[in-house]
């Protein structure tokens, strides 16, 4: 069972890094899993198979030490699909939000605490220096083949380490070095860094963190030159130009279309892929994964659910359209924002639903990034001046957009964490919030802007007008096009042109996280800072740091690509690494505000309104989904509230 205390972030600590051994860890197999040949503890399609001797019984797939996860109301019974929406050929981030990151651990249900997961235990030394991971006896990958240490050992060694493959991530470097793995037994592993690492287990608990376990050594290694004797035939073969666009071709990763892309790839998830998510497809669907390793304390084997569905929609009024008109049995991502509840809501007995709170913990759903590391020297001599970047904040009429386009919900918020964190910076989430927009023009004047065009709006020293583009992605929140026509008139009263330019999602990505051609973008800033969760707006670390993306690729390539942040950059990079490292909590969190406090001094990047506590729909007769989740990628909201556990009841 399951852990399921109530306590806050900031229990996570030394008590909870050095003792990893609670709740499920420690539970014994039942006795009803052990002699497993009840058909009741399956469902009926696999009990046929196994009577047909097509696959083994229930207790060998399972093995004799699975995770017994605890559902929220009780036992489940088997059958049904659940249908989910996805919008466009982009969305593939929503799959991994339903079907869930099986890593070594997990976040529990309310995100408050880490537990073991494909691991059955582990121990953290008291240098918070050395991992080590117990995995479960018997545990197999979707396809049958065993798993164990040397699947990770493949997923590290020959992958995360592989800079011939890609450059290591920062979650697995510390001290400048990256992490050793070591071969225990078959059954054990040990991760060892040069310096201690409090942030390591709440790193593996995110989505982004499961790549120890995310590859079936004995399935991908057919695609790498270390393993393959016939590796330039395939790359011919399929297409690529490389062994590394092979292997993504055939194995995926975390966040690219390419992971639900291939059935034929092994997975430690509850569902596996059936009809793939590619580009003519109109809907992806995964069934169950019949060696699926986690069962309720009944001995039944999980998932209760037969197969989730998701079709493709290209827009959202489409995925407002399912919902309402039946056809979609859970949903979050893309239904949430607050234009589209009073639809929802006069339609939910139509739709045969209800709502539950999907609540944020902290920051904001729009943030606007300025280009800092433009490469037209112009205009990042102008973005890289605060009181710039001031002005269009004081110009920003908050208030008129939350009353006109958020339907009066909100408050005005530049980002960071809620009142009631742990983690909250008042001047960082507070500052330059008022609507002044004589303040606005007395700083435009006073940086050199003070000379107009016939049309009002402000010329650049070089007497080129001053304008630029803000990109933003309609079908991902369609409320931003509407925010940015009020913010595109709000700024033009202070002689600010700006133009809206609107892009599909794979081009919005390219241009302003990869090629770093944009100006300005919009973009979404659920933060809270925990451990775990990337501060990307206070430090450029990420693909959403738009403000800084040359500094960010000088980060995590180490210096070898993008450009040398300023001195302040750097200094917060340094504190964030020290961050990283500490167990003691409080110590934590003592350098994180440090940084907030050069962030709020620098003042790069400004918000529109706190993030709003929105809601998903749930079919009325699906059970064991709780009435609030918690909305945060970094558990990959919904997934910590475990839909292996759902199911269809009366």
């Amino acid at each position: 069972m399951r852990n399921n205390r109530e306590h806050d972030t900031r229990s996570f600590g030394r008590r909870a890094v050095l003792k990893g051994m609670a709740g499920v860890a420690a539970l014994p197999l039942l006795g009803s899993v052990a002699s497993a040949q009840a058909s009741q503890n399956e469902a009926t399609d696999l009990a046929n198979l196994v009577k047909e001797g097509k696959l083994p019984p229930l207790a060998e797939r399972v093995g004799p030490e699975p995770l017994i996860v605890q559902p929220l109301e009780g036992g489940g019974t088997y059958g049904g699909e659940l249908r989910f929406g996805l919008r466009g050929s982009s969305d593939h981030n929503n799959i991994l939000r339903m079907v869930g990151p099986q890593g070594l651990v997990r976040w529990n249900p309310t995100y408050t605490e880490i537990v073991p997961n494909v691991a059955k235990s582990y121990d953290v030394d008291e240098t918070g220096r050395v991992f080590t991971f117990h995995l479960r006896k018997g545990m197999r990958w979707s396809d049958g083949h065993p798993f164990g240490v040397d699947d990770i050992l493949f997923n590290i060694e020959d992958i995360v380490l592989n800079n011939e493959f890609a450059p290591t991530q920062p979650r697995y470097i510390m001290g400048g070095e990256p992490m050793k793995v070591e071969k225990v037994d078959d059954l054990t592993v040990r991760f060892t860094f040069k310096e201690s690492y409090g942030d390591f287990l709440a790193e593996l608990a995110s989505p982004l963190g499961q790549h120890p376990v995310l590859y079936a050594k004995h399935y991908c290694s057919q695609f790498h030159p270390k393993y393959s004797g016939n590796i330039q035939q395939l790359i011919k073969e399929n297409g690529a130009s490389d062994w590394q666009t092979l292997f993504l071709q055939k194995c995926g990763d975390i966040e690219i279309p390419s992971r639900w892309a291939n059935p034929e790839r092994p997975t430690l998830d509850a569902w596996v892929v059936r009809e793939p998510y590619v580009g003519a497809a109109t809907r992806v669907v995964l069934v169950r994964n019949p060696y699926f390793w986690q069962v309720d304390p009944d001995g039944k084997q999980l998932p209760y659910i037969d197969s989730v569905s998701g079709a493709i929609s290209q827009d959202v009024e489409s995925l407002v359209l399912s919902a309402i008109g039946g056809r979609i049995d859970f949903g979050l991502r893309h239904l949430d924002p607050p234009a589209n509840r009073p639809v929802l809501a006069a339609n939910r007995e139509k739709g045969d639903y209800r709502f539950f709170a999907a609540t944020p913990p902290g920051g904001v759903d729009t943030i606007f990034n300025l280009n800092l590391t433009h490469k037209n020297p112009e205009l990042r001599e102008l973005f890289n001046k605060k009181d710039f970047r001031i002005a269009l904040s004081l110009g920003l009429n908050r208030r008129e957009i939350i009353d006109t386009v958020l339907l009066g919900e909100g408050e005005p918020w530049q980002h960071g964490p809620f009142e009631n964190h742990p983690y909250f910076h008042k001047r960082i989430s507070t500052q330059y919030l008022d609507f002044d927009p004589d303040k606005a023009n007395g700083l435009l004047d006073g940086i050199g802007l003070d000379k107009r065009g016939a049309d009002g709006m402000r010329l650049l020293p070089t007497g080129k007008p001053l304008k630029f583009k803000i990109d933003v992605i309609p079908t991902f929140n369609p409320e931003w096009v509407d925010i940015l026509q009020l913010v595109e008139q709000q700024w033009a009263k202070i002689g600010v042109d700006v133009d809206i330019n609107p892009l599909e999602r794979t081009f919005f990505f390219e241009r302003t996280s990869g090629s770093n051609d944009h100006d300005a973008a919009v973009w979404t800033a659920i933060q809270s800072w925990v451990p775990g969760q990337i501060p990307q707006h206070i430090v450029p670390l990420h693909q959403d740091s738009r403000w800084g993306i040359a500094w960010r690729d000088w980060y995590v390539s180490g210096g070898s690509k993008g450009e040398e942040p300023p001195e302040s950059v750097k200094e917060r990079i340094k504190l964030y690494d020290q961050a990283r490292g500490v167990v003691d909590p409080e110590r934590r969190k003592e350098l994180i505000k440090k940084i907030a406090d050069i962030a709020a001094d620098e003042f790069e990047v400004f918000g529109l309104a706190k993030a709003q506590s929105t809601y998903g729909i749930v079919k009325n007769k699906m059970k064991n989904v709780p009435e609030e989740i918690p909305n945060t990628w970094y558990c990959a909201a919904p997934s910590q509230a475990l839909p292996q556990t759902w199911f269809w009841g009366a």
